[in-house]
């Protein structure tokens, strides 16, 4: 199986007044297509530091990165700019969508800005995006017409409108309550059950153990890595979740 993501001795060092502060120290991390990967740290662990460096939003100190077979350190910043744009999709903890612009429209937003303009329809392709997450009836409602669950399906279906290599996902339940939190796990597990490989940050070991494959960083290195063999069923536990809740309901 070929690697979408190889990363060979990564350091990153920031320089803060006289201080180097060493935020990644020797990290390899290798991630194969159709993987669905958790990273896990606490807090000034490294975490985010790595899924910028992933991202292309930033550059390692050191070390190499390639995504699928493109060596990424040796990009300029317009060609960091396209890599963003045509191979990774981001989802964000804070949904990041225009207000005043529909859920069709903001998932549509990336395909109008793609210079090559590779996707023909854009709005047949948003359609189909929508389509995927399960919210293509809500399309013509602006964000602050859908609940929080809706806004970040919305999300992740601007992240796959490109047909990226990778999503992204930087804390995706950070904003949202547990049964929110689960039903959005019920969207990436489904999307990686098709094949899209999927990297997702949390500080949450309930929503890692979604993952195929869990990944903890502490003190800018790889410290553990664990295979789950059978990782949680988000629908399962989602209509758990929700035969509690209506029993709570019921005896209230």
């Amino acid at each position: 199986m070929a690697y979408v993501i190889k990363m060979d001795s990564i350091t990153k060092i920031y320089q803060m007044g006289e201080v180097k502060v060493h935020a990644l120290r020797g990290i390899d991390f290798k991630v194969n297509e159709g993987e669905f990967v958790s990273i896990m740290g606490p807090s000034g662990s490294g975490k985010s530091t790595l899924m910028n460096l992933l991202g292309c939003l930033d550059t390692p100190s050191s070390g190499e990165y390639f995504l699928e077979g493109i060596n990424v350190n040796s990009l300029n910043k317009k060609q960091l700019a396209d890599i963003r744009n045509h191979k990774i999709g981001f989802v964000f903890q804070g949904f990041n969508l225009l207000p005043r612009t529909s859920a069709l429209e903001n998932v549509e937003l990336p395909l109008i800005y793609d210079r090559r303009g590779r996707i023909k329809n854009p709005r047949k392709a948003a359609l189909e995006a929508l389509d995927k997450v399960g919210i293509a009836d809500r399309g013509h409602h602006q964000p602050n017409q859908l609940s929080g669950g809706e806004q970040q399906r919305v999300a992740i279906a601007r992240a796959l409108v490109n047909n990226p290599a990778i999503i992204l996902a930087d804390e995706p339940t950070g904003n949202i309550d547990t049964l929110t939190s689960v039903d959005v796990m019920t969207v990436f597990q489904k999307l990686n059950n098709e094949g899209i490989t999927i990297i997702l940050v949390t500080h949450e070991r309930d929503i890692a153990s979604y993952a195929r494959r869990i990944v903890k960083i502490r003190d800018g290195k790889v410290r553990k890595e664990i295979i789950e063999e059978n990782p949680r069923d988000a629908k399962k536990d989602l209509e758990e979740l929700k035969k509690g809740q209506a029993f709570e309901e019921e005896i209230q």
